[in-house]
């Protein structure tokens, strides 16, 4: 068959590349996807299980730090397009280990880059290194109403916005330097199905079904802004089609929820679908050292992809964390099989690892 684009997304097997490269498979399907995973511990082809044998849709495993097997990659499938999310994501994860992160998300994307820089050829017309981020890199806010907006300077405080600062940093330079057709976007907190269960949100949701304590760091106050996994891939798709080259868009919920109040919102939400009592699993907070060096507020301005590009959440938080709990209570196999490790055996199963 005969592909107008050949789109390399990488960490297509997580939390948020699943919902990406479902998206574009079922969407396009004159692009071939090649999904490139390295399927750590958050990777995980169960999430792909509805799009795995549609003919424009192939699985590659494959580590993005190792540059001469991502250059037979491109050259194999001739990729002409890079939807890059592949990262290590989690900040406490990036304190007790601050070395992987910067292996994975600098030089993974350095070694994407160069592949392309050795492989693409000017003009450009139709190759487009589309760069995923976070708005942890701007640092933090204070309680002013004040808003991340595509010119705030970079000030990361955790190893983890630490790396994906420097990435973000190399993308533009090899736009600057080589002219690489580049767009990067740094997006706010994720929050949906598919989601490994250290981040908050399906942490808590599996806690509360297993009655088990709910850890909350400091005094609950810190402030996040909310993005619907699938109201982001939405916005990947518009960006990456109708964005301009080498500009940078943020991408928020357009919502503020302080940590305290989004768990009691989890709480609710989870307690009522149980069948519990209200308040039955509001024992079960349990305040905690707070995290070293934690940011107090992000919250992110994403009027430039509203006003220019026609992008905004389809959905408000309440109705999404709603959609959230639900998928997880009727999808607790799922649950329990990432907790226990058992989705590694489908990928054994399924490609003879």
């Amino acid at each position: 068959m005969n592909f107008t684009r050949n789109i390399l997304i990488t960490g297509g097997a997580g939390f948020i590349g699943s919902h990406v490269v479902r998206l574009f498979v079922n969407k396009y399907p004159d692009y071939h996807i090649i999904n490139l995973d390295k399927l750590t511990y958050a990777g995980n082809l169960a999430n792909l299980t509805d799009i795995e044998d549609k003919p424009n849709y192939t699985f590659v495993k494959a580590d993005i730090c190792d540059f001469n097997q991502i250059l037979d990659i491109f050259k194999k499938y001739e990729i002409d397009n890079v939807i890059h999310l592949a990262a290590e994501s989690h900040v406490d994860r990036s304190i007790k280990d601050p070395f992987t992160f910067a292996q994975t998300n600098v030089m993974g994307t350095l070694s994407l880059l160069q592949a392309a820089k050795e492989l693409w050829t000017a003009p450009y017309t139709n190759n487009r290194f589309y760069h995923i981020s976070t708005d942890e890199v701007y640092g933090t806010l204070e309680f002013d109403g004040t808003f991340f907006t595509e010119d705030t300077k970079y000030d990361p405080h955790s190893p983890y916005s630490a790396s994906k600062a420097s990435s973000d940093h190399f993308v533009r330079a090899f736009h600057d330097t080589y002219g690489l057709p580049i767009i990067v976007t740094n997006c706010s907190n994720n929050y949906g199905p598919y989601q490994f269960p250290e981040k908050l949100i399906p942490l808590f949701i599996n806690n509360i079904r297993h009655k088990k304590p709910l850890p909350v760091y400091g005094k609950g106050e810190n402030v996040r802004d909310w993005l619907y996994v699938v109201d982001h891939a939405r916005a990947i798709d518009v960006i990456f089609h109708k964005g301009d080259i080498a500009d940078t868009y943020n991408i928020g919920g357009f919502n503020e929820w302080k940590n305290i109040d989004l768990i009691k919102v989890i709480i609710k939400t989870v307690d009522r679908l149980l069948g519990y009592a209200e308040g039955t699993s509001d024992s079960l907070i349990t305040y905690v050292a707070d995290r070293a060096g934690h940011d107090l507020r992000y919250a992110i301005d994403s009027n430039k992809l509203k006003n220019e590009l026609g992008w905004e959440p389809s959905l408000q938080f309440e109705e999404g964390i709603e959609k959230t709990v639900q998928w997880y209570l009727d999808n607790q196999e799922w649950m329990d099989n990432v907790t226990s490790g058992d989705y590694q055996e489908y990928y054994k199963k399924m490609y003879k690892a």
